[in-house]
């Protein structure tokens, strides 16, 4: 069935709260906002990384290169397109290049082990794979392995990197564009409409499967669009981007926030505090978004202040819980001007509530802020009623940015988003009278590790394939550094003689790090219910007791 595709860009209206002018002209997918960076910011600095520093002009022609290689290999639209990179200049044109072409946008977490990143590409059918073949000491095509097991890709592109067989270098791909006339990319981007999926991005929930979530051009141009006004991003800004790409805090907040306002995007690819602090000061950063756990790091460091840290004046974070003083300490100490803390989850599009940079750090520091404009947050009871200020519910999200739903899950996707279209999303929180909400406990259980989001269901699925393990149970308990860490308890298999570190150095070959249990009690049984279900919250008080 043929559709018209929609209009590139809409006429809209910032939120009330923002000092800029009303009537701005906003694209209505992310294609079409690298178009309306050229006419915006087209001589601005876009993109620096090393000796590559490409302006707004510069990097479409880049993007649309790249786009016209994709044609080239017969990437046609709503095929899926995966990236399994740290955070580099090519990532940043690759993930372009996929919206430019019509394509999905499929990101893999740079931690990943081979079961994790072939069970991503199989289930979301990635016909090519954009990757790396040498990452702190981790080769991703040998990670990978043999293909067979993903019978959908077809290709697989080295962004940087030693060759690899059966392998396409980047200069390469990009040679093939030649293949395509030159306005194909053009082409194929104003056939996007605003509901197609502009990418897929994988979270767990409480089966410890991961599940894709399903977002839309127009709902990641709008809520980000959103973000970066709350926020106060401008034209001009320098971003240094450590958040990985492949998290939706990278991707949404960093490299569409970055086009959406005219920031220049600098790709940092580990975090490591002299090199970052050194990049702020060389490049002159003005926003460094990231965790508690970044800023926590670098206030502490011994060389804190032999840099010119003094251009920073804009950080997000969140994730975690935030410390009052640290908020104090990262205006006095690291000149920042505006701090902001939020909450969003992927199936919201990465996004729900903001707190305003006006807010008393009190605010900041202990909730996340109030619902975006045009999104509706409700603390509500088990009828989906709101409940009164100061009354713990489950938190529920409705609007443009709830996503289109699972892919290939119907199931999960009905018992995520019900009739009324409400997102449950299993978190338990408190709202105030003004609004703002604090989150108080999580349903489903999982923990957040240094801003990487750690389930339990999936860490414990993974570690009874151990040979020794018999039952396991996985939590999270808080760590003065990390935010929190996992717990496993574990019941070894009769006649087996298991220690804690022999769990530790398996978890580390068999998943990524973070989700890498920091302590682990061999235990005898488990504390249970009457219903049989082991009681976490017994097991997370002998945990706490015992590290503290």
């Amino acid at each position: 069935m043929m559709r018209t595709p929609s209009p590139l860009f809409l006429e809209t209206s910032l939120p009330s709260e923002s000092s800029k002018p009303t009537g701005i002209t906003l694209p209505t997918t992310v294609a079409a906002a690298l178009e309306r960076a050229v006419v915006m910011y087209g001589d601005l600095e876009a993109l620096v990384d090393g000796d590559l520093r490409l302006n707004y002009s510069e990097l479409l022609e880049h993007v649309d290169e790249a786009a016209r290689s994709l044609i080239a290999l017969d990437i046609k639209p709503g095929d899926r397109v995966a990236i399994w990179a740290q955070n580099i200049a090519e990532w940043v044109i690759a993930a372009c290049a996929i919206h430019r072409s019509g394509a999905v946008l499929v990101p893999l977490n740079t931690r990943f082990k081979r079961s994790e990143a072939t069970y991503i590409l199989e289930n979301a059918g990635v016909k090519l794979l954009f990757t790396i073949s040498d990452f702190l000491g981790t080769d991703y095509v040998e990670l990978l392995g043999d293909r067979s097991t993903v019978p959908s890709l077809e290709h697989v592109v080295l962004l940087r990197g030693p060759s690899r067989p059966n392998t396409v270098s980047w200069p390469e791909f990009i040679e093939m564009s030649s293949q395509v006339p030159a306005e194909s990319a053009v082409v194929r981007s104003k056939a996007i409409a605003p509901d197609d999926l502009c990418d897929i991005l994988f979270t767990s929930g409480t089966t410890g499967l991961p599940k894709g979530a399903m977002l839309t051009h127009s709902a990641s141009v709008r809520a980000y669009w959103s973000w970066s006004t709350v926020v106060g991003l401008t034209k001009g800004d320098r971003y240094l981007i450590i958040n990985p790409f492949f998290h939706g805090f990278g991707l949404k907040s960093g490299i569409l926030a970055c086009i959406l306002m005219g920031a220049t995007n600098l790709p940092h690819p580990i975090f490591d505090v002299p090199s970052v602090m050194r990049r702020v000061e060389e490049e002159r950063i003005t926003m460094l978004p990231g965790p508690p756990t970044i800023y926590q790091t670098m206030l502490d460091h011994p060389e804190l202040h032999n840099f010119d840290l003094s251009s920073l004046r804009l950080s997000v974070t969140g994730a975690a819980t935030v410390p009052v003083e640290m908020i104090h300490r990262m205006r006095s100490e690291m000149t920042f001007k505006t701090i902001v803390t939020g909450y969003g989850l992927t199936e919201a599009t990465g996004i729900a509530t903001m707190c305003r940079h006006t807010d008393d750090p009190e605010i900041i520091a202990n909730t996340a802020g109030r619902a975006i404009p045009d999104i509706e947050v409700i603390v509500a009871d088990e009828n989906r009623q709101p409940l009164t200020a100061g009354e713990p519910g489950e938190i529920l999200i409705r609007g443009y940015n709830v996503m289109k739903g699972f892919i290939g899950n119907p199931e999960a996707t009905a018992e995520a988003i019900d009739s009324e279209g409400w997102l449950h999303t299993g978190d338990i929180g408190v709202m105030d009278e003004a609004g703002n909400l604090r989150i108080t406990d999580r349903m489903k259980d999982m923990f957040i590790v240094g801003g990487f989001n750690a389930y339990p269901a999936e860490i414990e699925n993974a570690l009874l394939t151990h040979p020794g393990v018999s039952q396991v149970a996985v939590l999270g308990i808080p760590d003065t550094r990390l935010g929190e860490v996992g717990v496993a308890f574990v019941i070894a298999k009769p006649d087996v003689a298991l220690t804690a570190d022999d769990i530790i150095e398996w978890s580390r070959e068999s998943m990524a790090n973070y989700k890498v249990p920091r302590h682990v009690y061999l235990v005898a049984e488990f504390p249970l219910n009457a219903s049989g279900k082991v009681l976490k919250y017994a097991l997370r008080d002998k945990a706490i007791a015992a590290t503290s």
